[in-house]
């Protein structure tokens, strides 16, 4: 099973909320996922980013890949493992 930290959809229409979770490749968007790892919410000016770092170290130590969006929130919030 390959795992991914990707963004599930949540909130209303035109206000956007995330999750941050580790998910199977193959599950959808907004389906099963093993781990919320935090949240991102894009409509505050700035945007509101919490994580859970030591488990986001877990899951990256296990080889889970980070999505490109995901990857970029790392690195804006100078997450160390985010150059996965």
């Amino acid at each position: 099973m390959s795992v991914r930290i990707r963004l599930t959809r949540k909130g209303t229409k035109k206000k956007p909320f995330y999750r941050i979770v580790a998910a199977d490749v193959e599950s959808p968007r907004d389906g099963r996922f093993l781990e919320a790892l935090g949240t991102y919410n894009p409509m505050t000016e700035p945007a509101i980013i919490v994580l859970k770092e030591d488990r986001i170290n877990y899951w990256l130590g296990e080889g889970a890949k980070p999505s490109t969006t995901v990857q970029s929130i790392l690195k804006r919030q100078g997450f160390a493992g985010a150059t996965a």
